[in-house]
């Protein structure tokens, strides 16, 4: 269930947000007087993209500034930003933060016993042997501590930032989308650093598999945040029963305004009837004329009263109604009919023939898709995916062989750069589908939740997640219709609701798939047929 808090009073707190608000140099506000209290254990914060969670975890950080209120940590703080940047020049050891520590000792061994390196040492005499027991546990054990970080790769990177972060011991960790562009093994070795964290640790991610391993969501929304005991799946089972709780209350709401209007119109329909009697009665004078103005003011005064109470309850009825709607969160749901990108079973869909490609890796003798499969493609990051993707996709030349598509096929890149900045939602799907009739693409633009003024949005003006919708409708409304869909690490940077709608708008879909992706728990929502993994050569491997 939700809590205000997941603390109780007595629970120490080691970050403490009051009253904070912050905006944007152009003035677009982020935070309005946002509380918050973190206490000991794993916090998972989600929200949808824009919500602000990057922003607070830099605001706590100490990377900005709030316009008003207070934030509090009490310790050091330990940041690993959503992109690292680490300069490659520097040694691993500059990286981890030891380098000063490591010449000291070296100075000390060699003889040298002045004490500018003993202080420099201080209680760390065993730096280095921790700092490779580090860099192993995250399954850097081969890179060493003198090797410079151009040699390296991104994932790499990321995973030396967190080492050093970890050898720093902060009392406080902060964490953005640390699994962005990380591999399976490496995300692997991420997973057991945070369940082996017993700290104070906030982690803002979108990672399912990440997410079940912590303590206590908190769920940013609107401006505010809601405490969920638990990992994500408690969480999922909390909102499920708030939200059918939430859709019973609109239930009844909606069942006691009806009763209200009849009962309003049942006031109208008697009041009139009392207006008529008395009428009858004067026009024929059967009761003395003060009788009948006494009985008049009455019934006036009397039908007053009851209109006045039936509109006050009418009243309180619509705002019991608007309290639970409000209650209740968006449909979020993409639901589209796609018939015309079935592949039959048995229907060759790709031909990978002898294929060599740019960056080395290559496809031994000849590969083939039939039919509808889907397909995940899997590897250490650096092994060549997207490589092949744009290769199968005509975006890059193969050095040798031949990739050959049978059937219409679209790809939707990582950088989701399909889209003119300049032309509307609308009007970029009509790009992708020429022959398609004005009414035709909005009618299939709100499958896509792009109803009436959202389809004119400039794509430039566009959020994350609606970017990305804007994006996948335009491949996926395509014509020809794409009979292969070719997606590049798609969950990276999309949150919780954009992810859910990718799966929701894949289960309509009847053609074939690839997809690279590293995200195991959406590989398997969206009911992955065959899993190849690209290690030098591209070969069938079970399922993880």
């Amino acid at each position: 269930m939700s809590l205000s808090s997941p603390y109780s009073h007595s629970a120490p707190t080691s970050v403490a947000v009051a009253s904070l608000s912050y905006a944007w140099p152009d003035g677009t506000g982020v935070f309005d007087g946002l509380q918050l209290a973190v206490g000991p254990g794993r916090t998972g914060l989600i929200g949808i993209n824009g919500s602000g969670k990057s922003t607070l975890l830099k605001l706590i950080a100490g990377e900005l500034k709030p316009a008003e209120g207070t934030v509090r940590v009490s310790g050091e703080v330990g940041y690993l930003p959503q992109n690292v940047t680490l300069d490659t020049t520097i040694r691993v050891d500059e990286a981890l933060g030891i380098a000063g520590t490591r010449s000291a000792l070296h100075a000390i061994e060699a003889g040298d016993v002045s004490e500018e390196h003993f202080s420099a040492v201080g209680d760390d005499w065993d730096v280095e042997e921790r700092a490779l027991a580090m860099l192993s546990s995250l399954g850097l054990g081969d890179i060493g501590l003198d090797r410079t970080i151009g040699e390296v790769s991104g994932g790499e990177s990321v995973l030396l930032r967190l080492a050093a972060l970890l050898l720093s011991r902060p009392e406080v960790l902060l964490l953005d989308e640390p699994t962005n562009n990380l591999d399976l093994y490496a995300r692997q070795r991420l997973y057991a650093a945070v369940e082996g964290w017993s700290g104070v640790m906030i982690v803002v991610s979108h990672d399912r598999e990440l997410l079940e391993r912590v303590d206590q969501i908190a769920d940013l929304r609107g401006g505010e945040v809601t405490w969920f005991g638990g990992n994500f799946s408690a969480y999922e089972e909390a909102l499920a029963a708030e939200q059918e709780a939430a859709e019973r209350m609109v239930r009844v709401a909606e069942s006691d305004l009806k009763k209200q209007k009849r009962e309003l119109a049942d006031a109208h329909v008697k009041l009139a009837r009392r207006k008529r009697y008395a009428q009858k009665m004067y026009d024929t004078k059967r009761e003395p004329r003060a009788v009948m103005k006494l009985r008049k003011r009455s019934a006036q005064v009397s039908a007053g009263k009851h209109r006045i109470m039936h509109e006050e309850k009418l009243d309180e009825a619509r705002e019991r109604l608007d309290e639970a709607v409000e209650a209740v969160r968006d449909d979020d749901e993409i639901r589209v009919d796609l018939p015309y990108t079935a592949v039959p079973p048995g229907r060759s869909v790709l031909t990978l023939s002898g294929l060599r490609l740019a960056y080395g890796a290559r496809v031994e003798g000849e590969f083939e898709l039939r039919g509808p499969e889907r397909i995940a493609l899997v590897g250490r990051n650096g092994a060549g995916k997207t490589t092949l993707l744009r290769t199968i996709a005509g975006e890059l030349a193969a050095v040798d062989g031949e990739a050959s598509a049978h059937v219409p096929l679209r790809f939707l890149p990582q950088r989701l750069d399909v889209l003119d900045e300049e032309l509307s939602v609308a009007e970029n799907v009509a790009r992708f589908a020429p022959d398609a009739t004005n009414n035709r693409i909005r009618a299939r633009l709100a499958r896509f939740l792009f109803k009436g003024a959202r389809a004119d949005q400039r794509a430039a003006t566009l959020s994350g997640g609606e970017r990305f919708r804007a994006t996948l409708a335009a491949l996926m409304l395509a014509e020809p219709a794409p009979q292969l869909l070719l997606l590049d690490e798609p969950t990276n940077n999309l949150d919780m609701a954009s992810a859910r709608q990718l799966t929701s708008a894949l289960e309509s879909y009847e053609g074939a798939l690839i997809v690279a992706s590293h995200d195991l728990p959406f590989l398997e929502s969206i009911g992955v047929t065959r899993w190849l993994e690209l290690d030098g050569c591209l070969r069938d491997v079970p399922a993880p």
